[in-house]
């Protein structure tokens, strides 16, 4: 009994991790990049009913729980300024490739160092507003246990500050 309790907790414990550090570190945990992102009808893509691990500024226009919906970064003064503002801080952040970057439209693929788990981030310059419009999705899972909205906040809050 003692031994069969002891295998099992060798592989719970080292055997399960290892192999799903391993699965993580070939890219087999990245997904596959949505071919819809970008603006459609002037908003971001929606987020998933069904899943708990996207957050969007869009979200309260389109179908979407509380969970979606986060509010987007507002400025004052030059909208193409603050784009570019917030262009650079993205560009330093940890585990941050930036794949497109325009005067009004900012896409960046955020990656995990240990799991290469691969979130799609998106700003999109809303000068009418006087805001920033963004999106954070996890593209594999149902759950992200609050990552998304947390990096969203945390470039928000860098971009507030003095």
């Amino acid at each position: 009994m003692t031994k069969t309790l002891g295998l099992v907790a060798l592989l719970i414990f080292i055997v399960l991790p290892l192999g799903l550090l391993a699965v993580g570190q070939l890219g087999l945990l990245s997904g596959k990049r949505p071919e819809d992102l970008g603006l459609h009808g002037g908003m971001l893509k929606p987020p998933v009913l069904t899943s708990s691990n996207v957050v969007s500024s869009y979200a309260r226009l389109q179908p979407h729980t509380d969970y979606h919906v986060i509010a987007p970064i507002q400025y004052t003064g030059d909208g193409k300024a603050a784009f570019r503002k917030l262009a650079g801080l993205v560009g330093k952040m940890d585990g941050v490739s930036v794949i497109t970057s325009n005067p009004d439209y900012l896409y960046a693929q955020f990656q995990t160092r240990l799991l290469k788990f691969v979130d799609d981030v998106e700003f999109v310059l809303d000068e009418p507003a006087g805001v920033i419009q963004m999106r954070s999705a996890s593209r594999l899972g149902i759950k992200d246990l609050g990552t998304n909205r947390q990096r969203l906040e945390t470039i928000r809050l860098r971009f507030n500050a003095p």
